[in-house]
């Protein structure tokens, strides 16, 4: 599936994600490939990207994390846009 972060001021992330781990206001959520049409706020917290799973066993095998701050999830057509207020690339 497709994920775009995206702040006010610009684009984090585009790309193709296997998943993503992302701090919903009732409490976190992951989006996986194919999953059903969805609307959530988000609050601050830290997004977990999972770019790839590995051959072997399935597990992510990349991941990329992001620090952001409240704001907004749309997944539709396999499309996840996750639009923040502000955000910065994080290290684990």
């Amino acid at each position: 599936m497709n994920l775009e972060i995206l702040t006010p001021e610009k684009k984090l992330y585009s790309g193709e994600v296997y998943g993503v781990q992302m701090p919903g206001i009732s409490g976190s959520f992951e989006v996986l490939d194919k999953h059903a049409p969805m609307i959530s706020a988000l609050k601050p917290g830290r997004i977990k990207v999972l770019k790839d799973r590995s051959a072997v066993s399935g597990a992510p095998s990349h991941l990329a994390y992001y620090d952001v701050q409240g704001g907004f999830v749309e997944v539709l057509n396999n499309k996840v846009t996750v639009l923040v207020e502000g955000a910065s690339e994080s290290s684990l």
